[in-house]
């Protein structure tokens, strides 16, 4: 499907998608649904062996995460940076089966192999009446980790749609099975409201989504663009900013979920000022758990000099 999906208006309702051109759709859907329902050691050996087969064959993307990973962490050998691309697709190829998890199973089965930490930052937040931005960032554990908060907490999410209308209504119901509103990207009334309500919304910044409203803040020691959306919400809103991470567990099946104490003060200011502490905090969260990072996206894209040719040999 083209981008041009996304512009268009949600359907969620099945059966708009009974004609042949969705059968493909459906029968990945079925793969994703069967496949979800296995042991979870045993899913996260298929996980590992998809991301094993990407690491191998997805070129343009095993590229996008070496340079990346090369930015990033230059204090790395050579070998260790490659032994960490190789391990990011094995925990990105788990958390495509994690999802299947997220959106076909109830993730309170996971309960006792996971814990929370900090939950109380979360609650001091909500209590000054204004509603909380859970500051969140693209992990490997996105769906999952997702719906296992929920468990713990009311909260609404912000999306990005899917390209393909089918894939979208699957993954805004399931999502909405989970968290009270499946919010659009674009949706500001729609989360203004919510924040209104002394709700919490699950809310991501860590993407390149052009050059409007950025501020070139260091990430990783890198001049990256960000977005200033955040203190904007903030201001108008008065709510609080509530940063907000989730990790599987390296030796054995587990999640940690982790609620870090609030940005204050929140906004700042200053842009640069506030784009720069966000992107502290996401980078202190990555470094718990490297390979776990959505390390596939351009996120270096926009460069500040418009001329610049970029990292990844593309404008």
């Amino acid at each position: 499907m083209k981008k041009k999906h996304r512009n268009q208006a949600r359907n969620t309702d099945y059966s708009a998608y009974r004609h042949p051109r969705w059968w493909p759709t459906w029968i990945g859907i079925a793969v994703m649904w069967c496949a979800a329902q296995l042991p979870i050691r045993f899913q996260w050996w298929l996980g590992k062996c998809i991301g094993l087969l990407a690491w191998r064959f997805a070129k343009r993307r095993r590229r996008i995460a070496e340079v990346n990973i090369r930015l990033c962490f230059p204090e790395l050998t050579q070998a260790q940076q490659g032994a960490l691309v190789r391990n990011s697709f094995i925990a990105n190829g788990i958390g495509l089966m994690e999802l299947g998890i997220a959106w076909f199973r109830n993730p309170a089965k996971l309960m006792g192999i996971t814990e929370v930490h900090g939950k109380e930052y979360l609650d001091k937040a909500l209590a000054k009446g204004n509603g909380v931005l859970l500051l969140g960032g693209h992990y490997s554990t996105l769906d999952l980790g997702g719906s296992l908060v929920t468990e713990y907490i009311e909260a609404d999410v912000m999306q990005r749609d899917h390209n393909n209308p089918l894939m979208n209504a699957i993954m805004t119901r399931a999502r909405e099975r989970r968290y009270g509103t499946a919010l659009g990207a674009r949706d500001l009334r729609g989360l203004f409201r919510s924040l209104k309500k002394n709700r919490t919304v699950w809310y991501a910044t860590d993407q390149d989504y052009g050059r409007k409203d950025i501020v070139f803040a260091p990430f990783f020691g890198i001049p990256t663009g960000t977005i200033t959306a955040t203190s904007r919400i903030a201001a108008r809103s008065h709510c609080m900013v509530v940063p907000f991470s989730h990790f599987r567990r390296q030796d054995k099946p587990g999640y940690d979920i982790y609620f870090h104490p609030p940005l204050e003060p929140f906004p700042g200011g200053d842009d640069m000022q506030d784009a720069t502490e966000i992107n502290q905090i996401l980078e202190r969260e990555i470094r718990r758990a490297p390979d776990q990072y959505l390390w596939m996206h351009r996120r270096f894209k926009t460069r500040p000099d418009i001329n610049d040719p970029g990292f990844y040999g593309d404008k």
